[in-house]
């Protein structure tokens, strides 16, 4: 197999940082195949792609892309390599047709070119009924999807794709990939940069960088087969899993506990011979490892990433004793929102009890942030009842918010002010003053560890700390119910952890959670979840539950996503075949 990207001793410095981003990389990226660039917030992963888009040029070293020196401007290199960011450059007042038409005019497709590659790629995407539709408008998945169409207006050799996942559902995710794959099969080489891990167990060879470094090179399936034997399910209490899965980290040969459905996840550290004799009277199931579980113990072998393997511990004691749990807290009564003639959310019923994660799922457009914004009393409902806290939001919609925690999916901080301008800011919208004021923001800086950040401004901040800042300002009036609007899309997961592990000593207090996510493996932190399909409530269980909803012949122990994508499937029988080809 022919190499189509050649890095010898790549090292790319920006003076701002003293750390290089990128450290004396040399691999070579085979043809004809998809490979896979995972590692933490900060590894180097969008700077490894813009250097092999020639958007950057190394500081020492050699990168050969599609047979052309990458420090040499060439329109050879334009023509054959096709970059997608992270954040796509779609005009969002433009059509998909006008965005099409824009993206040829740049790449110089014209005439008979040009009329023949749109109609593919409108055929391919699956964007022809949508020509007229403001980009905007689209959903996640379409937005990606009109995305690579864009990249590929001329046919390169290298595709590039930054993340192009975030944000997206699981059934879109699916698409993306059929499609990514039927590029591969037509002999386009593909990199996709990722920070969900099971993504990179698609990929034929993957790359695991940290900190500029080049941890590993090869299929992701061998770096998984070293952690045979290192892992195992324990099942237990449902109400105890989540101090135990806090505590295990205490114990020195835990080198990872996250929570799985019912049961806690491990991950021993290597030679742990009896993983039970640290927890007396508890049970072990081993359970094949996950590509994940082998990218933990890959950063934490190294030595330069101790400080953020250390991170996630910070908060995963529960010191505090839990809370009373069990008083529903929010709750939806006949439900329903209509724009006009189209119904969003049609007549649907739930509740959620102090002391619980409640998950709304489903694919982009399916009514989930409609739902979220009647239960937080940001949309009227067309019908039906949202209480929070015994507050009625149509009545006193006010007095309901001063309960509420809101933490929306982009950060929607203000990035103009500095970490204690926006604790003040949000402090005084929640109604504190005076000593509550200050008390508050002064327990925010410590508990969320931000005093080294507390004159940045918000947009400056890296990713996990404007997460941190986020939920600093959505918890400081200790809220009764916090909603969490996709909260970790796109952050890697040692950021995750930690996220989730202030997550659960909040509901460990009593706190009542209700979260949407695209990513099913954060889905099984939910004590109940509740499947959205247009603007209904499909399915209603745990995690186990709907998992065990969904086992058919062709999937008898599905995953939360597998059961999640044939659920849908169930509903709309009429696309089901197509969608399981995928």
């Amino acid at each position: 197999m022919v190499s189509q990207i050649e890095l010898t001793g790549v090292t790319k410095r920006f003076a701002s940082h003293d750390v290089p981003a990128l450290h004396n990389v040399t691999v070579d990226i085979q043809g004809n195949q998809v490979t896979g660039v995972v590692g933490p917030d900060g590894a180097g992963k969008t700077t490894l792609l813009r250097l092999m888009a020639g958007l950057l040029v190394p500081s020492m070293g050699r990168l050969m892309v599609a047979g052309q020196d990458t420090t040499t401007p060439s329109p050879a290199l334009r023509e054959r390599v096709s970059y997608m960011p992270q954040r796509f450059g779609l005009y969002e007042d433009l059509t998909v047709m006008e965005n099409l038409t824009l993206y040829a005019d740049l790449r110089n497709v014209l005439g008979a070119d040009r009329h023949a590659a749109v109609e593919h790629l409108l055929a391919f995407t699956g964007l022809a009924p949508w020509t007229t539709r403001r980009a905007g408008n689209l959903s996640g998945g379409m937005k990606q999807k009109l995305g690579l169409a864009c990249s590929l207006i001329q046919r390169p050799q290298v595709l590039l794709l930054d993340e192009p996942s975030v944000g997206v559902d699981p059934l879109s995710r699916r698409e993306l990939w059929h499609m990514v794959y039927t590029l591969v099969e037509e002999g386009i080489t593909v990199v996709w940069s990722t920070a969900y891990l099971d993504e990179a167990e698609r990929c034929s060879r993957v790359l695991v960088l940290n900190e500029g470094n080049l941890l590993y090179e090869g299929p992701p399936d061998t770096l998984t087969r070293r952690m045979s034997g290192r892992t195992f399910l324990v099942t237990m209490d449902t109400a105890r899993r989540r101090h135990f899965a806090a505590d295990a980290l205490k114990n020195p040969l835990v080198l990872d506990s996250v929570i799985q459905g019912h049961n806690v996840r491990l991950v021993m550290e290597k030679g742990t011979a009896n993983p039970g004799v640290p927890f007396p009277e508890i049970i072990f199931e081993n359970t094949e490892p996950r590509f994940e579980d082998a990218f933990m113990s890959l950063l934490s072998s190294t030595q330069q990433n101790s400080a953020q393997t250390q991170r996630r511990t910070v908060t995963a004691p529960i010191t505090e004793p839990p809370t009373k749990h069990g008083q529903i807290i929010a709750e939806a009564r006949s439900l329903a929102k209509r724009f006009g003639s189209f119904t969003a959310v049609d007549t649907i019923d739930f509740n959620v009890r102090q002391g619980e994660v409640f998950g709304l799922l489903g694919p982009n457009g399916a009514g989930k942030s409609t739902i979220f914004k009647m239960m937080c009393g940001l949309l009227k409902p067309s019908a039906g009842k949202a209480r929070v806290a015994g507050v009625d939001l149509l009545k006193a919609p006010a007095r309901a918010r001063e309960r509420i925690g809101y933490m929306a999916q982009k950060f929607s901080l203000y990035g103009t002010m500095s970490v204690r301008q926006n604790l003040e800011f949000f402090a005084g919208v929640y109604g504190l003053a005076g000593n509550s004021l200050k008390n508050a923001v002064a327990r925010m800086v410590e508990d969320f560890q931000l005093e080294s950040y507390i004159h940045t401004n918000g947009a400056d901040l890296p990713l996990g700390f404007k997460q941190r800042l986020s939920m600093a300002c959505a918890t400081m009036h200790q809220p009764a119910i916090l909603f969490l609007d996709e909260p970790t899309s796109g952050v890697d997961p040692i950021t995750r952890r930690e996220f989730w592990a202030r997550i659960n000593t909040m509901v460990e207090r009593g706190v009542a959670i209700i979260v949407t996510t695209h990513f099913l493996d954060e889905a099984e932190y939910c004590d109940r979840i509740a499947l959205i399909y247009r603007g209904k409530i499909i399915a209603a269980d745990t995690p186990d539950g709907i998992k065990h909803s969904a086992i058919s012949e062709h999937s008898p122990k599905p995953t939360l996503e597998e059961a999640f994508i044939e659920l849908i499937q169930r509903d709309m029988p009429v696309q089901a075949h197509s969608l399981s080809a995928s």
